[in-house]
């Protein structure tokens, strides 16, 4: 008889909350970006929960994925079961948001670059520090109920679909349930802060601005 791994030997649950995710929205954005009607569809009914909670919009039942989070090989501790569902839900719609009229270009990306941080400093230009932007950026960090979170990442995810800046969708729902725990929302803050002030543009993207043409002020 094979005995149940114990708890230290599990895989975090963030990491599985991730994968899960992860993989959901990649094959929504196969399909989309392959012009597929069905996902088409998917990612038209899936921005109306953007924002928003999951106990808000029982129209999205079955349209989200969530049934994948309950699946027999997946080791999710009975506790985190409703929080996941939510960071699930949450990255799920946010996604549908990020990818609307991007017909041409994947708005999930795996990459350090592609974390909240990161990409919110991606919308200052040359890597200055945009007043306005960095309020908002500090709203987001600063929401304390999952209503507050959900509502300002959408706010800031228009702000990077208008510049189709991509997003690492799948760290984000582990970092989406991470901060539900007690504590959980001060560790997600120090990584986002993180990612935002170590970000670098690369030197392509420096070579553009540089070579840009500049306004005639004279």
């Amino acid at each position: 008889m094979t005995s149940s791994p114990a708890a230290s030997d599990r895989r975090p649950t963030t990491d599985v909350i991730g994968e899960i995710t992860g993989a959901y929205i990649t094959e929504l954005q196969r399909g989309y970006l392959q012009d597929r009607p069905a996902a088409v569809a998917a990612l038209a009914q899936l921005r109306r929960g953007a924002g928003k909670v999951p106990e808000d919009v029982p129209e999205l039942w079955g349209v989200t994925g969530t049934e994948n989070l309950f699946a027999e090989d997946v080791e999710l501790p009975g506790h985190a079961k409703d929080k996941a569902e939510a960071a699930h839900f949450l990255a799920v719609t946010l996604y549908a948001l990020h990818q609307q009229s991007r017909p041409d270009k994947g708005m999930h990306r795996r990459h350090r670059d592609a974390e909240l941080g990161a990409a919110v400093r991606q919308l200052m230009p040359n890597g200055d520090i945009d007043e306005a932007i960095r309020r908002r950026f500090v709203r987001v960090g600063t929401a304390t109920t999952r209503d507050a979170l959900a509502s300002r990442l959408r706010e800031m995810i228009s702000l990077l679909r208008g510049k189709s800046i991509p997003l690492d969708y799948a760290l984000l729902a582990g970092q989406l349930y991470q901060a539900q725990l007690p504590d959980g929302m001060r560790k997600v803050r120090q990584s986002w802060g993180r990612s935002f002030h170590a970000y670098r543009p690369s030197a392509a993207a420096t070579a553009g601005d540089a070579e840009s043409p500049k306004k005639d002020l004279t």
